[in-house]
C-alpha cells in the first residue's frame, strides 16, 4: 500500500491534493502563463515606448530595472511566505488557520509596502550614484522613482492577495489580476510617455505614472475576485488569532524566501554597473536583452509559481509521493523549454534588438549577450523551481542558501575577475555560469529535501 493510499482524507478545500500531478500542474501553470507574460510585457512595451525618447532615457530605465527587480523579488517573497502558510493550512485540514493567517497576510503586505516606498523615496540618489548611474542620467532616474515609490504599497497589495489566491490553488484568478493590471500599462504607456490626440506625455515619468495606476486597478481587480474564493477577505478574523503567530509563520518563509528573490536581481545591479564601465550602448544592449529575456521565461517563472501551491497542499496532506511526482515533471519541463528557447534566442539575436533601437552598438552587445546568456536559461529554470518548492515546504533557507552561493561565489567573482580582459563578454558568462550552478544545486537539494521524509513518518510541516 502506498502512502498516499495511508494519507487522511482530503480536506474539501485542498483540491489539489486529489487528481492528476501532471494534470494540476498544466491546469495551474497555463493561466499562469498568461498572467505572468502579461506582466513581463509591462516591461518590454516600457521600453519601447521609452526607447523613442532617445538613448539616454534607455539608458536610464536600464540602471532602474534591476532596482524594480529586487523590490518587486520582495514582494514575490511575501507572496510565496502567504502562498506557503495557506497551502498547507489547507492540506491540513486546518480552514480556519488559513483564513486568519490569509487576512492578515494581506494586511501585513500593505504595512511592508509602505515603510519600503518611504525608504526608497529617501534613498534613490545614493543608490543609484552606488551604481555608477552617471550625473546626467540622475534627473531622468529620479523623476521615475518618485511617484514609482508612492505606488508601492498597492503592488505589494497586489502580491499579498495573489498570495492569498495562489495557496488556494487560484491560478485563473491570478491571471484576471495579472492581465488586467498589464492591460490597463498598455493603454496608459503610449499615451503617458510619448503622448497622444494632443497630449504631449510626460516622457520617462509616464511610464512610473502608468504603472501606479495599473497597480490600483490590479489591487481592486484582486479585493473583487478574492469574494468568490474559498478564503474571501475578511479582516475582523485579525480579532480572532495572535498576530504574532501568524507573522511568524509567514515571515518564516517571507523572510528567506524575499531575499532570496532579491539576491538574483541585487547580483544583476552589480553586474549593471560593472558593464557601466564598457559604456551606456553597453548598459542599453545588456537592459533590453534582459527584458526580452523576461518573456522567454515566462513558462519556467509560471512553473516556478504554481508548483508552490501543488507541492504546499501534497506536503500539509502528507501525500510525499505526489509532491515528489510535481518536482520530477517540473524539472523536467525546465530541461526541455530553456534549451529549446535558448535556441532561438541565439539564432534571432540581432532581429529581436531590431525592435528596441536602431543603434548598431546597442545591437552588437544585445546579440552578443543572447549568444552567452541564453544556454543558462534551463540552469534558470531549475533554480527558480527548487527555489518554489523549497518555500512550499517550509525550507526557505535552503532556497536562500542556495541563491546567495549562486550570485556570491560564482557569478560575481566570474565577472569581477574577468571584466577587464574580456569585457562586456565576462558580464554575460557570469550569468551563464550561475545559472548552471544554481540549477544543478537545487536539483540536488530538491533531491535530499524531498526524499528525507518517507512514508512512515509522523511529523507534520
Amino acid at each position: 500500500m502506498s502512502e498516499d493510499e495511508n494519507s487522511p482524507e482530503r480536506p474539501k478545500n485542498a483540491r489539489l491534493t486529489q487528481g492528476s500531478i501532471s494534470g494540476h500542474l498544466v491546469g495551474q501553470t497555463l493561466p499562469a502563463i498568461i498572467g505572468v507574460a502579461a506582466l513581463m510585457s509591462i516591461g518590454v512595451v516600457d521600453s519601447y515606448f521609452i526607447g523613442q525618447l532617445g538613448a539616454e532615457s534607455l539608458a536610464a530605465i536600464s540602471f532602474i530595472f534591476p532596482v524594480l527587480t529586487a523590490l518587486t523579488s520582495i514582494g514575490v517573497g511575501v507572496m510565496v511566505g502567504i502562498n506557503s502558510v495557506v497551502a498547507r493550512a489547507l492540506g491540513e485540514g486546518d480552514e480556519e488557520r488559513a483564513a486568519r493567517r490569509a487576512n492578515f497576510g494581506i494586511v501585513f503586505a500593505v504595512l511592508l509596502g509602505v515603510v519600503m516606498g518611504i525608504a526608497l523615496f529617501a534613498l534613490q540618489r545614493p543608490l543609484f550614484t552606488l551604481m555608477n548611474a552617471p550625473d546626467h542620467l540622475l534627473p531622468l532616474i529620479e523623476i521615475y522613482m518618485q511617484p514609482f515609490a508612492f505606488g508601492f504599497p498597492l503592488m505589494l497589495a497586489i502580491m499579498g492577495f495573489n498570495g492569498v489566491l495562489r495557496g488556494q490553488g487560484e491560478a485563473r484568478k491570478i491571471s484576471f489580476v495579472n492581465v488586467s493590471y498589464a492591460a490597463a500599462n498598455w493603454v496608459l504607456d503610449p499615451l503617458l510617455i510619448t503622448g497622444a490626440f494632443g497630449f504631449e506625455g510626460f516622457g520617462i515619468a509616464g511610464a512610473a505614472y502608468a504603472s501606479v495606476l495599473g497597480y490600483l486597478v490590479g489591487t481592486l481587480m484582486s479585493a473583487w475576485l478574492m469574494r468568490s474564493s474559498d478564503i474571501p477577505l475578511n479582516l475582523g478574523l485579525l480579532r480572532q488569532c495572535h498576530l504574532v503567530d501568524p507573522a511568524a509563520a509567514i515571515l518564516k518563509v517571507a523572510g528567506p524566501a524575499a531575499l532570496s528573490n532579491a539576491i538574483n536581481p541585487i547580483g544583476l545591479s552589480i553586474l549593471t554597473a560593472l558593464v557601466a564601465l564598457e559604456g551606456e550602448a553597453a548598459v542599453a544592449g545588456f537592459g533590453a536583452a534582459g527584458r526580452l529575456q523576461g518573456i522567454a521565461i515566462v513558462p519556467l517563472l509560471a512553473l516556478s509559481g504554481s508548483i508552490g501551491a501543488i507541492v504546499g497542499q501534497n506536503w500539509g496532506a502528507r501525500s510525499y509521493d505526489r509532491a515528489r511526482q510535481a518536482a520530477l515533471y517540473a524539472f523536467g519541463f525546465c530541461i526541455v523549454w530553456g534549451l529549446a528557447i535558448a535556441v532561438a534566442m541565439v539564432a534571432g539575436g540581432e532581429f529581436f534588438a531590431d525592435f528596441f533601437t536602431e543603434d548598431p552598438e546597442v545591437i552588437a552587445q544585445f546579440a552578443l549577450y543572447l549568444r552567452i546568456a541564453a544556454w543558462g536559461y534551463a540552469g534558470f529554470g531549475l533554480l527558480i523551481v527548487a527555489n518554489g518548492i523549497l518555500n512550499a515546504v517550509d525550507k526557505a533557507t535552503f532556497a536562500l542558501t542556495q541563491s546567495f552561493a549562486r550570485v556570491a561565489l560564482v557569478m560575481l567573482p566570474f565577472a569581477w575577475l574577468l571584466v577587464e580582459s574580456w569585457g562586456s563578454e565576462a558580464i554575460y558568462s557570469a550569468e551563464l555560469a550561475a545559472n548552471v550552478f544554481g540549477g544543478l544545486t537545487g536539483v540536488a537539494l530538491i533531491y535530499w529535501v524531498l526524499h528525507k521524509r518517507g512514508p512512515d513518518s509522523k511529523t507534520r510541516d
